[in-house]
């Protein structure tokens, strides 16, 4: 049995009235490709934003690598990669300056920060756009990105959160294949996302939350139970309430 990479314990957090997430209990594998899939609200950034040490947990405790995210963060961030949902870049860089910045960030050196950045933006398929300024990218070179921004340091676990949102098909399959390669590595991520079809084709591990609580969570064969990830995914969750009833005048004529 391989350690886990990312192991979670009776992880809460409360905002008000409102208990966003309410005692998850999770572990990932090293080497695992996982998704954590949920509707709006369920509380994946929420949880995200915990395990890597950008909100603090009301009660709980998370290790990553085997280290304390909380009682040591400088070193659990030192192995951590972060995309957030709405990744904030310095607009007035160019593509190959906001990845060797970066770099430099995580206390590479100046010569090996550039190179790094150059085979990434070779491998990110961001070569042809290098020179010109983030504030003119697409949401798909955004991500890519951010995402090169994340892998410069070589971090064992990565932590995506909504990877291919807004992203053209040609920028999600170069996102896809860049993750495929680096879990052979024997390198960690876990991205959340409410795209089944994704979870479905690429992660080996998918877990489920719902209002604050991991509902099902295992092996993606596990977890479908011989249906697809999305009728397995409605049957744990339930229907949202239908508008059918309410709307009963929707798709009638007026005339």
């Amino acid at each position: 049995m391989k350690a886990p990479a990312i192991a979670v314990s009776g992880l809460r957090k409360s905002f008000g009235e409102k208990e966003a997430v309410a005692g998850i209990d999770l572990e990932i594998t090293a080497g695992s490709l996982a998704g954590l899939v949920g509707p709006n609200g369920a509380g994946k950034t929420t949880s995200l934003s915990m395990m890597t040490g950008l909100l603090r947990p009301d009660i709980g405790r998370i290790r990553i690598s085997g280290t304390d995210v909380w009682a040591d963060p400088v070193a659990a961030k030192a192995v951590i990669g972060v995309v957030p949902d709405q990744a904030r870049m310095f607009e007035r860089l160019t593509g190959a300056e906001m990845l060797e910045y970066a770099g430099r960030l995580r206390s590479l050196p100046a010569a090996e920060a550039r190179e790094r950045a150059a085979q990434l933006l070779d491998l990110l398929d961001l070569r042809a756009d290098a020179g010109r300024l983030v504030a003119d990218y697409s949401t798909g070179m955004r991500k890519k990105t951010a995402l090169g921004c994340a892998l410069i340091h070589n971090p064992s676990v990565l932590f995506l959160d909504e990877p291919l949102e807004g992203v053209d098909p040609i920028s999600a399959d170069v996102i896809r294949r860049l993750l495929t390669r680096f879990t052979a590595s024997g390198s960690t991520v876990l991205f959340s996302s409410h795209v089944m079809e994704l979870v479905e084709q690429v992660c080996d591990h998918v877990s489920i939350i719902d209002k604050g609580r991991i509902v099902a969570s295992g092996t993606t064969d596990e977890v479908r139970d011989g249906k697809t990830l999305q009728r397995a995914f409605i049957d744990l969750v339930g229907p949202r309430a239908g508008a059918e009833e309410v709307l009963s005048w929707l798709g009638s004529s007026s005339s």
